[in-house]
């Protein structure tokens, strides 16, 4: 059993705790917050403790390790605060904001020898599980392209609890590190690390003028197995999610956790369900497993740094009106 502190009990800091109630492998036992009082109705239901001072948490000898669901510019100095203290990291996508941050945050937990763990939840997707299995088994021969789309109505619904998340500073990207993200993560998975952006990003509806995040990105991908792609994340929409590699035996595409299609070059698409999962919960429990066996976690470290990259290129790209490369 992993013990665990959380670090930001806000709405996902809370979805988090309550995925693992019932866990045999990961259990939360104290919990981080500036205001503990705030928390007081959320520390009883859960059961466990709200303390306000991380420093005392990182010297406890019953915490085997953090989460961090914190601010995304604050995470760096977290996460190396957490590796010099020894213990194991999990911490919620972006890892960082910047390259660099990533880098030597990936270098602080393997000198300490702790496992780090970042959440990109849709990784346990039946779906998005489903779909890598059968293009790493050949299914749709090569693949030449991938198009990611992850969009909804986040920008309508921030209020000042989330108003960080809603600022150019945090979101680089517009509704990259909340949403397109997990697209990205998942077009990294099928095709390889990003070479190349070529960005366009606009601030067109985000209804209040403290928020000043962009709220409709758009890019150009080229990956390192030499796939292009395409990914779009529109904060101000409908929802929608969409991953869809193009091979050279066919396609396959997810639109959902559970909803996948493929289809050769000929006949028509099969359309296989799936049964849904408690992705927080595999998560998290996958990141116990990776604790007690003392190997890495299931996204790499290289494609996480990846994704960091890519946030960063984007907001390049978008600024100069011209592709950026990634080396």
């Amino acid at each position: 059993m992993l013990k665990a502190a959380i670090y930001g009990l806000g709405r996902w800091g809370s979805t988090l705790v309550d995925s693992v109630k019932d866990s045999r492998k990961f259990r939360f036992v104290r919990g981080i917050s500036r205001n503990p009082a705030n928390h007081e109705e959320f520390s009883k239901s859960a059961g466990i403790r709200i303390v306000s001072s991380y420093g005392r948490v990182l010297k406890d000898p019953g915490i085997d390790a953090v989460v961090l669901a914190t601010p995304h510019s604050l995470h760096p100095k977290q996460i190396m605060q957490a590796a010099k203290a020894g213990k194991h990291v999990f911490v919620e996508k972006p890892m960082t904001l910047t390259r660099k941050s990533a880098e030597k945050a990936v270098e602080a937990c393997r000198a300490a020898g702790v496992t780090l763990g970042v959440g990109f939840n849709r990784r346990h997707a039946p779906a998005i599980v489903e779909m890598v299995r059968r293009i790493r088994a050949g299914e749709i021969g090569d693949v030449l392209h991938v198009e990611g789309a992850h969009s909804g109505s986040t920008g309508y619904r921030l209020g000042t609890q989330s108003a960080w998340r809603a600022t150019r500073e945090e979101a680089p990207g517009g509704g990259m590190t909340a949403r397109g993200i997990h697209a990205l993560d998942a077009m990294i998975q099928i095709a390889g690390l990003v070479t190349s952006v070529y960005a366009f990003s606009d601030r067109r509806k985000m209804p209040e003028p403290q928020f000043t995040m962009d709220d409709t990105t758009t890019m150009l991908l080229r990956h390192a197995s030499g796939a292009t792609g395409y990914l779009s994340t529109i904060f101000v929409t409908g929802e929608f999610w969409r991953v869809h590699a193009f091979g050279s035996k066919g396609w396959i595409e997810s639109r959902g956790d559970t909803d996948l299609a493929i289809r050769g070059l000929d006949g028509a698409p099969q359309r296989i369900a799936l049964d849904a999962v408690n992705k927080e919960q595999a998560e998290l429990e996958a990141f116990a497993d990776a604790v007690a066996a003392k190997r890495p976690f299931v996204v790499p470290a290289d494609e996480a740094v990846n994704s960091v990259a890519v946030l960063e290129a984007i907001v390049a790209s978008a600024a100069k009106g011209r592709p950026v490369a990634i080396r």
